[in-house]
């Protein structure tokens, strides 16, 4: 067994190094399966409090606050701060729910904060116009625009 482990090993690292797969090239994959990432200015916490601030000055509902990193250290895992936000507004999310039962898998919107290795703070969410592509929705281009207008808002308050 360890024989075919190691040219197994060499094969893929040699393959990777080819293909030019590094670090910033899965960053890339994210993005083209619908991940918009983005840096904070502030840590966890205060990302998840003025985002959530915002939220409700917004007059959007806010759905939920789910600390991972307090569910997975009290199961044994360790995580770094990891928060995900769930927000929304029912009159424009259902609009994609008639149009396609399935984008329920994706609304309410998600946001999360993360903290990484380095301790930087990253917020995250799926780009919309990937959810409607998703789900095969082509005809809520106005909600479309009007939801990205919103996330892009909500999150520019901590925009790094």
């Amino acid at each position: 067994m360890p024989r075919f482990i190691s040219p197994l090993f060499a094969f893929t690292v040699l393959t990777s190094a080819a293909l030019g797969v590094t670090s910033a090239s899965v960053a890339q994959a994210g993005k083209r399966d619908g991940v918009v990432t983005l840096e904070s200015r502030y840590s966890v916490s205060e990302t998840v409090k003025r985002i959530k601030a915002d939220v409700v000055e917004k007059g959007i509902t806010l759905f939920d606050d789910i600390d991972q990193a307090k569910l997975g250290n009290a199961a044994g895992n360790k995580v770094r701060p990891s928060r995900l936000i769930l927000f929304g507004n029912p009159a424009l999310g259902t609009t994609f729910i008639t149009a396609s039962p399935t984008s329920g898998l994706d609304w309410p919107v998600r946001v999360l904060v993360y903290q990484m290795k380095d301790g930087s703070v990253n917020v995250a969410y799926n780009d919309f116009g990937w959810i409607a592509r998703r789900h095969g929705i082509s005809n809520r281009k106005k909600e479309l625009r009007m939801a990205t207008e919103v996330i892009e808002s909500v999150t520019s308050s901590v925009r790094k």
